[in-house]
């Protein structure tokens, strides 16, 4: 499996590298998870030129996915997608290894 990112998601990414003028060839999404959060564990996402020999790396459409080893334990067949709602917008996690989430989608239990 992997980490993907929907059209959508793909699009907005795209959005931002362009806006803040970054070189695409470079960048790399960096996805992963850190302790805490109102479910135990908080979704990251940073545009960044690093990345580390034990990254796992993924391309979607031209986007350099990476994630250290331990945060792909947790995210492992996770999809991104992007909504634009009236009640807000942002990145959305579908995680199938989340045993519970959070009300606003932004941490997880395992």
């Amino acid at each position: 499996m992997a980490i993907t990112l929907t059209e959508t998601a793909t699009r907005e990414i795209k959005t931002i590298i362009e806006q803040q003028e970054l070189d695409g060839e470079k960048v790399r999404l960096r996805v992963g998870v850190k302790g805490g959060g109102c479910s135990g564990f908080s979704y990251i996402l940073d545009l960044t030129e690093q990345e580390k020999d034990t990254d796992e790396q993924f391309d979607h459409d031209g986007i350099k996915v990476v994630c250290d080893p331990k945060s792909y334990l947790y995210l492992n067949g996770t999809t991104i997608d992007f909504k634009d709602e009236i009640m807000g917008r942002g990145f959305v996690f579908n995680n199938p290894n989340a045993s519970s989430t959070c009300g606003c989608g932004s941490s997880f239990n395992a």
